[in-house]
């Protein structure tokens, strides 16, 4: 899998962070030991584990209160890590320690189209030179099981589950940044749990988010991106859809903090994948034809505090399946991942995950 690691969860909270946290221990904390998770290398003043350690205990409060069985995968998630309940903590919550800086070179382009057979495809950009710390978990949950994409201990990112949900995300910027649920991990909690799109927006909208974030959601035969700012939800519904990294809903527009140069840059890259349009779900070499095109694809400029793609995904709904190109998506080797369930490519045995790198 271009050696990124396929960590099976399943069992209860505490088995699942200990299998994750077994699995990346070595990775983990010397992630950690890299200029504490690599944000003295990108924050704006001096961060430290004990100067950060209010704003994690807050964020673990917040999850704890409504997503219990995820706080407790945490702490498992710690123990079998070999690290510290605020090191583990740190890791889910880094992007809101970080803070939001309204200059970015690039964040993640989203589309999703049920033309057809259903399609989710994004890009994945993120500073901090993340590509090299990417795994996908393939997660038992309490109701579903789900493919996710993951980075750096975090319970999840983006993903798909068996209920043909598939859910992206994009940054926005606006509101306040308080304790709540952080967006990755309140996606962990959806793909664990909903049943349908209509039953992931509600979900989405019920948590209190640590952090304005838009979310792409799309099933077999829907299709929905889900702007969220402090503890108000605006949906856009469509039968193709597309998202980059400032607000598109007319209610959310005029507060958007994206600094100027960056919106431009956002604004460039969605109007980019509206003009190339949205490939047929089956066009695996169109997805990542697309993908991989400036400026949907932003390369690395060797400054490790601005945002370059790091990942693609394309993301079928009706098979379970996500197809992943870690790293440069152009120089990547293509790896699928879903649970057999008779609709995918291949078929071992029942709810086995299939595995085969292209």
């Amino acid at each position: 899998m271009n050696d990124v690691p396929l960590i099976e969860l399943s069992g209860p909270a505490q088995e699942r962070g200990l299998a994750h946290g077994r699995a990346l221990a070595g990775r983990l904390r010397g992630f950690l030991g890299d200029s504490l998770a690599r944000l003295g290398y990108l924050a704006s003043r001096p961060v430290n584990l004990a100067s950060a350690g209010l704003a994690i205990a807050a964020h673990r409060d917040a999850v704890a209160a409504v997503l219990p069985d995820l706080a407790e995968e945490v702490d498992g998630l710690a123990a079998g890590a070999g690290i510290s309940s605020d090191e583990a903590w740190l890791l889910q919550v880094r992007r809101e320690i970080l803070g939001y800086s309204r200059v970015t070179a690039g964040d993640c382009t989203s589309y999703a189209a049920i033309r057809g057979a259903p399609v989710l495809a994004q890009t994945v950009d993120l500073n901090g030179n993340l590509d090299d710390q990417i795994a996908v978990l393939a997660v038992r949950g309490p109701r579903h099981r789900s493919v996710t994409l993951s980075f750096a201990g975090l319970l999840g990112y983006l993903g798909v589950n068996d209920a043909g949900v598939a859910i992206g995300l994009n940054l926005v910027l606006g509101g306040d940044w308080d304790p709540g649920v952080p967006p990755y991990l309140a996606i962990r909690h959806a793909l664990d749990n909903a049943d349908s799109v209509d039953h992931a927006v509600t979900i989405l909208g019920d948590l209190p988010l640590s952090s304005s974030r838009s979310f792409m959601i799309c099933g077999e035969d829907k299709a929905v991106c889900v702007e969220a700012l402090g503890a108000e939800r605006r949906v856009l519904e469509g039968r193709e859809l597309f998202h980059t990294n400032h607000f598109l809903h007319p209610d959310f527009a005029a507060r958007d903090e994206i600094n100027v140069f960056a919106g431009n840059s956002s604004r460039r890259r969605l109007e980019a994948a509206r003009a190339a349009g949205i490939p047929d779900a089956n066009d695996t070499e169109g997805h990542l034809r697309l993908l991989s095109t400036a400026p949907i694809y932003v390369p690395d400029n060797g400054d490790i505090r601005r945002e370059r793609t790091v990942a693609a995904v394309v993301l079928r709904p009706d098979l379970g399946e996500m197809r992943l190109w870690p790293g440069d998506p152009a120089n990547a080797k293509e790896c699928v991942l879903a649970y057999a369930d008779g609709s995918c490519e291949r078929e071992p045995r029942a709810g086995a995950l299939v595995q085969h790198p292209r």
